[in-house]
């Protein structure tokens, strides 16, 4: 399930204002089909690390920077992000982009596998996003765990569409069962996992391909 076009475009119209870079990643995604966000999620990020004061950031899948720059733009000037990306040539665009933001000094850029690369950080990072391989999501959720302060926020995109329907998600995560979906089957799987864990909350925030937004409360 996605939500309807005339209100994902109303949130991101009473979100906070993309700038040029912002404008021109929207402009690649529309033209090629890249997946991002969105800006309607992109406003959401800027507002999470706004609300938890985040000084430190960690991105499981970076693409071409595009959830990054919505991060950077609400982190102070002594702030980090840690983009990842398999793809060396995402990852010169990213670059390229936070660079004309003007956060070039803020962020790290790493090539290959985010489950790997996260060993090679200490903690704490006050904000993760996981939009990895879906089926690795809960890998990517442990591989950070200890890493993330109590008031911290994991944020997991895709977890109402992407490389499957809203149904079929649905039908996993209420009624349990099997699915030859390997996507949805981890999506469900991450959702189950931090929903059981004690130490985090999570919520849905059901924009762009549907987003959740786990805390840490102990």
């Amino acid at each position: 399930m996605t939500v309807p076009d005339d209100i994902e475009t109303f949130a991101a119209t009473v979100g906070p204002e993309p700038d040029d870079v912002l404008r021109a990643m929207d402009d690649r995604a529309e033209e090629t089909g890249f997946p991002t966000v969105g800006p309607a999620v992109g406003g959401w990020l800027q507002q999470l690390a706004g609300f938890v004061g985040a000084e430190r950031v960690f991105e499981f899948g970076s693409g071409y920077g595009y959830s990054a720059y919505w991060f950077a733009r609400a982190l102070p000037d002594d702030g980090e992000i840690v983009l990842t990306e398999i793809d060396v040539d995402e990852l010169d665009d990213a670059r390229e982009n936070l660079a004309a933001g003007g956060f070039e000094d803020i962020a790290r850029f790493e090539l290959g596998d985010a489950i790997d690369i996260v060993d090679d950080y200490d903690g704490p990072f006050d904000l993760v996003l996981i939009d990895n391989e879906k089926d690795r999501y809960v890998e990517a959720f442990e591989a950070v765990r200890s890493k993330v302060p109590v008031g911290g926020v994991v944020v997991a995109d895709n977890m109402t569409a992407g490389p499957f329907d809203f149904e079929e998600i649905h039908r996993l995560v209420v009624e349990g069962g099997e699915s030859d979906n390997d996507m949805a089957t981890g999506v469900a799987a991450y959702l189950d996992h931090v929903r059981s864990d004690d130490a985090f909350e999570t919520t849905l925030l059901p924009l762009g391909e549907g987003v959740a937004v786990t805390r840490r409360v102990a």
